[in-house]
């Protein structure tokens, strides 16, 4: 009990230190825009959709926020700005349920199919590697049994980088020569993995966003070699995204969900931004559930996402 507490008030403050920066830069201001008001009139509505949308959030989910507020006044008759505060958690909490379903608990979470194939995709730069190490850290300190695979063979730096993490993680990582053809990396590492009853496979792939044709016939070419091995492979296609990026980050997400069926997302760098509000936007706007967060350098600095404890900590003790 203690040390489950202990862990739990670790991550809280992982958390609530990981978005001090879109909380004091972005988020304050809605406190200072409702500053002497009584009510939730038209103005302090128009505030709150422009801090909303230069945090980041995206107009088009902005805009469903507020309209969703109005709903609020409309069917309460009465909205004072002290209630505006715990409002906007509990509907930005409820557009995320709507849009993202059931959501993964923890590390230790079970898997469906052993092993769990996961394909790790996103441009240069995002944090893509150093997440799969994470991943390997988090997973394996749950029990379970991890292999990396070195398929972004463009970049000798890419395969010495996933290297460096299966020293500090102690998890295998399957290689071969720089210019090496990604499928056969991937071949070669789903082989080993189920030969020596691995839990888990993370692939790391290229993280070029060069034409979507091209894209799309790479990726589609390793999952076709995957399933020569795992039938059912990969089950889950990561996008990672860097939140610090912004709107760029939304246009990653466009372009990588019609080169391939992501179907979850860790966003990366909230700590060193002001734009944690891209996480809500993106997660809306794709219909793809947020699994993972990224909160520091610390290898521990990565979470499963937790959508309640998210907008809780972004809002802060002054917004309950």
């Amino acid at each position: 009990m203690g040390i489950f507490s202990f862990f739990t008030k670790e991550k809280k403050a992982n958390l609530d230190q990981g978005l001090a920066k879109t909380k004091e830069s972005v988020f304050s201001k809605i406190g200072r825009a409702i500053a002497g008001k009584s009510t939730v009139d038209d103005d302090v509505l128009d505030e709150l959709e422009e801090i909303l949308i230069t945090s980041d959030v995206g107009v088009d989910t902005t805009l469903r926020i507020i309209d969703r507020i109005q709903a609020r006044i409309k069917r309460d008759k009465y909205l004072n700005t002290a209630e505006l505060h715990k409002i906007l958690k509990e509907e930005i909490v409820d557009l995320l349920i709507e849009n993202e379903g059931e959501e993964l608990k923890d590390f230790d979470s079970p898997l469906n199919s052993k092993p769990y194939v996961i394909m790790v995709v996103g441009v240069n730069g995002v944090g893509k590697t150093t997440t799969i190490g994470k991943l390997a850290y988090q997973f394996q300190k749950h029990g379970k049994k991890v292999y990396l695979g070195a398929a972004d063979t463009f970049r000798a730096a890419a395969i010495e980088q996933l290297e460096i993490w299966g020293e500090r993680t102690g998890a295998p990582v399957i290689r071969q020569k720089m210019g090496a053809d990604p499928a056969s990396v991937v071949f070669d590492t789903l082989k080993s993995a189920v030969a020596n009853d691995a839990d888990i496979v993370l692939i790391d792939t290229a993280g070029r966003l060069h034409n979507k044709v091209g894209l799309m016939n790479e990726l589609s070419k390793i999952k076709n070699v995957m399933q020569k091995v795992v039938p059912d492979a990969p089950h889950e296609v990561l996008l990672v995204l860097d939140a610090s990026t912004g709107q760029n980050a939304f246009e990653q997400a466009k372009q990588f969900t019609k080169a391939t069926e992501v179907n979850a997302l860790a966003i990366t760098k909230l700590d060193g931004t002001a734009k944690g509000g891209v996480v809500l936007g993106i997660s809306d706007q794709f219909q793809v559930p947020v699994k993972y967060i990224g909160l520091g350098e610390g290898i521990d600095h990565l979470q499963v996402f937790n959508r309640k404890e998210f907008v809780d900590s972004l809002f802060g003790d002054q917004m309950s």
